[in-house]
């Protein structure tokens, strides 16, 4: 009753919810169960070849992709099938390009592939729900061995190319840090000076499109930061900071410190 691909649109919806629940479901075991032993013999196995090729680092479940895009992609991660894919940007923008995929993985709801770009020559991350289509291409490739795939994708999520690279340098510990600047925010390195509480600092690396949303994210930090670069986010951050202290009445123009002024000034 069934194409093959609503059947793989089935069983990837409940392969997600199994995944994304604390206490699987013996009932949507039985029904995976039953569609994959219904399913004619290659189907099967590309199913098992997804199954194998995804890697969950969080909750997934958002935007869900084309399921024959991702048996496409698996199958290239699995067995090192060189992939022609039409992609469109965030900002609508289309190109083509050639791949060598070597990963899978969902994160903050979405699906991802880890591939090595043969026109740029870079390692990047490609949104799977973005892929328009994808299709093998004579070659093959050799994926790179013991890939951490989760602490990767942080990684490219960090180092993406944005208008704005932002450096900063924080005293306080990693952790204090990594509260408000998440691995996939913010590259981290710690220096060898310590401040005078003994608190180390670090250096700050942040890559973003938009500069308004560091400021309050400097002040959640709770402790020492100074701005390396750009000079555009100190002029955000001295606004900022005028803002606050015209909240607070400190900068003299507050309405109840003019009636205090003048009451003490009648008595």
């Amino acid at each position: 009753m069934f194409s093959n691909e609503e059947v793989v649109s089935v069983f990837l919806g409940l392969s997600h919810a199994q995944a994304a629940s604390p206490r699987p479901e013996v009932a949507a075991q039985t029904a995976l169960s039953k569609i994959k032993r219904a399913l004619p013999a290659e189907d099967a196995r590309r199913i098992d070849s997804l199954l194998g090729a995804m890697t969950s680092a969080s909750t997934h479940g958002g935007d869900a992709p084309d399921p024959a895009v991702m048996l496409t992609l698996a199958e290239a991660v699995n067995c090192g099938h060189v992939l022609d894919i039409r992609y469109q940007s965030g900002k609508g923008i289309p190109s083509r390009r050639t791949i060598h995929p070597y990963g899978l993985i969902a994160h903050s709801r979405r699906w991802y592939l880890i591939a090595f770009d043969t026109d740029t020559q870079e390692e990047r991350t490609f949104r799977v729900d973005r892929i328009r289509t994808a299709r093998s291409v004579p070659g093959s490739f050799t994926a790179p061995q013991k890939l951490d795939l989760e602490s990767r994708l942080l990684d490219l999520f960090a180092s993406a190319k944005y208008r704005w690279q932002v450096q900063l340098r924080v005293r306080g510990s990693e952790e204090q840090i990594r509260a408000q600047l998440p691995r996939s925010v913010a590259r981290l390195e710690r220096l060898d000076s310590t401040g005078e509480d003994d608190q180390p600092w670090h250096r700050v690396e942040i890559h973003a499109e938009r500069l308004d949303w560091i400021p309050p994210v400097i002040a959640a930090l709770g402790c020492e930061v100074l701005i390396d670069h750009p000079d555009e986010l100190r002029d955000l951050v001295r606004a900022a900071a005028a803002r606050m202290l015209h909240a607070a009445g400190d900068d003299g123009s507050h309405p109840g410190n003019r009636t205090s002024t003048r009451a003490r000034s009648s008595a």
